[in-house]
């Protein structure tokens, strides 16, 4: 891949459409380029009358794996850093936001490694289809930052327990584990992963889409009344997370290849 392929791909068969993270070199890392460009591609869906369910997945080997780090160092070493976090924080809020909002069905197609900010899109997402080789996962606390976003999501989709199970450990589940718990609802042979979910898609878009609306209303937006303030207080946590010591060690470390040392 190079510089002048396109961040994000889009592909519209029947009544479904198909949105592909593409950066496969960076293991499809949210750059805020492709933030924006996934933002402007749920929105343009939304007006497309013939696209009743979206299907979002990844190019290469990884779903996605989470926020570009190399454009957070560059951040860090930058004289707007503390603003530039907060942008960041509200930028990946509002898409996590449109997406439990989004008034057509969302399914992950978990290709590969699903890790931080990217774990946060499976789980904004109201159908989770997954490769055997997928893996889910929330680092942060490795680098140093807080996964202040995903944190109410993982609660609202799993229960405080295993929330906190996750996100304290930082460990990497592989596909089998991540059934177990019900992040990954399907798992499917990875050669299988876009056709399966197609097929999902086929069986949701027979609904009446205003049944539908209504249903996600009920789960995201009634039951789940209180994600939107979570959320909010999560942003702001993730951004004064990268504003400390650690989170600067934590990068520092993650791109010398060595452990941290915390201050």
């Amino acid at each position: 891949m190079n510089e002048a392929d396109p961040v994000l791909k889009l592909s519209i068969k029947e009544h479904t459409a198909t949105v592909i993270l593409n950066r496969p070199a960076k293991r499809n890392a949210l750059s805020r380029k492709l933030l924006q460009e996934l933002d402007q591609a749920l929105d343009d869906l939304y007006l497309e009358k013939r696209v009743r369910v979206v299907i979002l997945t990844g190019s290469g080997s990884a779903f996605c794996a989470g926020m570009d780090l190399e454009e957070m160092q560059a951040t860090a070493k930058s004289d707007h850093a503390d603003t530039q976090w907060q942008q960041d924080a509200e930028q990946y809020h509002d898409l996590i936001l449109k997406m439990l909002r989004y008034p057509k069905p969302l399914i992950a197609a978990v290709n590969g490694p699903a890790v931080a900010g990217g774990a946060g899109l499976v789980l904004a997402c109201d159908v989770v289809v997954a490769a055997e080789s997928a893996k889910f996962g929330l680092p942060e606390p490795k680098r140093g930052i807080v996964a202040g976003l995903v944190a109410p999501l993982l609660a609202f989709r799993l229960g405080g327990g295993l929330a906190g199970y996750l996100l304290m450990t930082s460990q990497l589940i592989d596909s089998a584990a991540a059934h177990r718990i019900h992040v990954f609802h399907e798992v499917v042979a990875d050669d299988l992963i876009w056709v399966h979910a197609f097929e999902r898609a086929k069986e949701i878009a027979t609904c009446a889409p205003s049944a539908l609306l209504m249903t996600k209303r009920m789960l995201n937006e009634t039951i789940g009344e209180h994600l939107p303030t979570l959320l909010s207080v999560g942003a702001a946590v993730s951004a004064a997370a990268r504003t400390t010591e650690s989170a600067e060690e934590g990068l520092a470390a993650f791109f010398e290849k060595r452990l941290p040392d915390w201050p």
